[in-house]
């Protein structure tokens, strides 16, 4: 009897351990599932950072390009814009030479009115009327002087005439056209200008000071 009592006892030892081994392997089984998930994890984070990387790389290009692209095209225009001064200051300054040979076709103009020289007119006329035409279309043009306002900006008085049959301050002669070039005065016109006669009284006022 004592025997058995013995052997039983082992028996339920024996019948523990498996049960022990079993519940470890469910808890090793059930722990598994979770360590494939943290790995994925770490993998889709460290293949969302190189992503992010170039996405900035590329944005930090493309704003690079397009500063460049400004640079280049501000270049561009400040360069063609220097070239068109410099060839409208050759042009001005080759414009500027040509004014007395201009003023020489006006003067011969106006001084052979004998009938003799009606041909010879003509050939003056009509090479003036060319110099004039191909200088016009480079931008030139004649400033209004007679019968206008004296304004100190375009005309140059030579001379001060009192009269009564104008009013103060308006051009009564011209002595030598003026020109302007784009806009601006290449010659002042040289003119007469108007003014009002001194009263009897201011005369003898004056002389007798």
């Amino acid at each position: 009897m004592s025997a058995m009592s013995q052997s039983e006892p082992a028996k339920e030892t024996m019948k523990a351990q498996p049960e022990s081994n079993e519940s470890a392997s469910n808890v090793a089984g059930e722990a598994s599932p979770a360590q494939p998930a943290q790995a994925a994890g770490k993998q889709s984070e460290g293949a969302s950072d190189p992503m992010e990387k170039l996405q900035a790389e590329k944005k930090e290009l493309m704003d690079t390009l397009v500063r460049r692209q400004a640079d280049f095209e501000n270049f561009r225009k400040r360069v063609e814009k220097e070239r068109m001064q410099e060839r409208q200051r050759a042009t001005e300054s080759l414009i500027e030479r040509l004014l007395p040979v201009l003023d020489a076709f006006d003067r011969a103009l106006a001084q052979s009115s004998d009938s003799a020289y009606l041909e010879y007119r003509k050939g003056f006329e009509l090479i003036r009327r060319q110099l004039w035409e191909t200088l016009a279309k480079q931008g030139l043009v004649r400033i209004e002087a007679l019968d206008q306002e004296f304004n100190p900006h375009f005309h140059h008085a030579i001379e001060r005439v009192e009269t009564s049959e104008h009013a103060d301050g308006i051009i009564i002669g011209e002595l030598q056209p003026g020109y302007l070039f784009h806009g601006r005065v290449l010659r002042p016109a040289m003119v007469r200008v108007a003014t009002e006669p001194k009263s009897e009284s201011a005369r003898v006022s004056k002389s007798d000071d």
